[in-house]
Parts: C-alpha cells; structure tokens; sequence
C-alpha cells in the first residue's frame, strides 16, 4: 500500500515530472530514497529476530550477511538511470548572453564552476587562502567534499583575470581573509554568501536565459563532459572531479546525440571506404581465374 501510494501521489512540480520519471508524481529517485528507512526497518526487525524476511529487501537474506542479489531477483521499484542533462552550445550562448550583464561575483562564480567542475557547496566555500593565482589553481578543501577528498585543480586565464577584478571589488566590501564570496544584500552585506543564494541567482539566470534545467550542477556536467571529449582517459576525470572510483566518473559523463552521430558517421565511412577498396580488388583484372 506505501509503495502504491508512493507511484500515485501527485508531484508539486506538476505534470512534467509524471513524463520523465516513474509514471506518477514523484521522480524514481525519489521513490528509491523514500524506501531506504523503511528498507532500513525491515533489516533492524530480521536482526531482532521479529520477522524473517524483508519485503524492500534488495535479494535473498543471508544471516549475517545482510542481502544478496539473488538470480532473477527484482527490486521492489525498479531504478531508472538517466543521463545528466548538459546544455547545447546554442542554449549555453543563451546563458553566457544574460550572465555577461552579472554582477562580477556571478560571473567569476560562473567560470570557476565550469573551469574547476566544481559542486555548489565546494564553490561557495572557496577561501582566500584556497587560491594560488601563480600556478592559476585552487585547493578544494576535504570538508566541503562530497567524498571527503582534497583536491587541487587549475583555472583558466580569462577565468584568473576575472578573478583579479573580483578581488578588487571584495576588498571593498571586506579586507578579511575568509570565504571568497561575500553578499552585497542590503541585510547581508560583506556576509558570506549561502548555498541557497546561489542557487537563487543561477534559478534566475536559467529562466531569463529560456533554459530552465540548467542549475548549479549542470556547468560541473557540462566540464567533465568536455574534458572527454577532448581525449582525457577516465582516471584522469576521476581525479580531477574528485570521485572514489571511475563508476562515478562514468555516469557523470556521456557524449551527446550529436557527438555519436559523429562517431558513426566517421567510423561508417571508414569501413564504406574499406568495403569499396575490396570490391575494387576483388573485380580488378587477374584476381580471378579465367574459367574454361
């Protein structure tokens, strides 16, 4: 019955998501997220000896070893994994167009995210002291991590110039040494800047841009997508966007529509071109015995 309720209940962002998700309201991710404490109570019964089996179990139950995929077994609701959404290099020149009349903040905060492929709360946790305008890098301190990993990454020189002119104009908000972006609200003014301000400003930017899916995250999509394209190997983009393993590394990378198009447009006309070479031999005079 939770379940049931779970794929009907409407969602609060309307139809759209009944499309791309799960069939009802709430998106798939959200499901598998609403089923993990209850997952979690069914797990803490077994081990009290009050039930023997779990109905959000993941396989077959093994005392002492928790769940096993089982063969043939199926998950209660279904995971559905989807490409992260990047946007196209017409879209893009749509935002850059709206963010070129930002604040120098906004701007910086725009080039650092897609230089650095950094995640919001990396970005907006930067310091003063986290950055080397010499070698044009940054350290991304483990704390403010998703996996509580350190990392240096560098920074592009138009990206460096803007930096220098942000720090000009921080200094006139404060000459602390601190967090790097400071608010110039009225009611927060020379105040650290919040995760959700952030978000306010990209939001804002995204509808004026006519590009609505675009949001904090999408500029670290949009690098480590690029960084493939040019020919980096996995690791390499592991490393740099700071992942434990390369798994994570891959599902945050795709090539887009066009980018395969691409590929078999040259690879097809690779083995055409072969195709044809052979026939051309296989028909030239003297590949063939004359039959009497």
């Amino acid at each position: 019955m939770f379940v049931r309720e779970l794929t009907t209940r409407p969602s609060r962002r309307g139809v759209n998501v009944v499309a791309l998700d799960s069939g009802a309201g709430l998106a798939n991710a959200t499901l598998q997220q609403r089923l993990v404490p209850v997952r979690l109570f069914y797990d803490f019964l077994i081990e009290e000896g009050l039930r023997e089996s779990n109905p959000v179990g993941r396989g077959a139950y093994t005392p002492g070893r928790r769940f096993r995929a089982g063969q043939g077994s199926r998950p209660l609701v279904p995971r559905m994994v989807k490409l992260p959404w990047i946007p196209s290099d017409a879209e893009w020149l749509q935002l850059l167009a709206v963010f070129r009349d930002e604040p120098i903040r906004n701007r910086v905060m725009l080039a650092l995210a897609y230089d650095a492929a950094l995640r919001r709360e990396e970005l907006c946790s930067l310091r003063t002291d986290d950055l080397d305008p010499a070698h044009r890098t940054l350290r991304v301190r483990a704390e403010t991590t998703k996996t509580r990993r350190e990392r240096v990454v560098p920074y592009s020189a138009p990206t460096g110039l803007l930096l220098a002119e942000y720090l000009r104009h921080r200094a006139m908000l404060s000459r602390a040494r601190g967090l790097l972006f400071l608010s110039e609200s009225r009611r927060n003014h020379g105040e650290p800047l919040s995760l959700w301000t952030w978000s306010k400003v990209v939001r804002r930017i995204a509808l004026t841009a006519g590009v609505p899916r675009f949001s904090t995250h999408t500029t670290r999509h949009l690098c480590l997508t690029d960084l493939a394209r040019t020919g980096w190997e996995v690791h390499a983009i592991a490393t740099f966007a700071g992942h434990r393993s390369t798994d994570s590394t891959l599902r945050y990378i795709h090539l887009s529509g066009r980018d395969l198009a691409a590929k078999l447009n040259s690879s097809m006309a690779q083995i055409h071109a072969w195709r044809v070479g052979t026939l051309a031999e296989a028909n030239s005079p003297g590949t063939t015995e004359d039959s009497a």
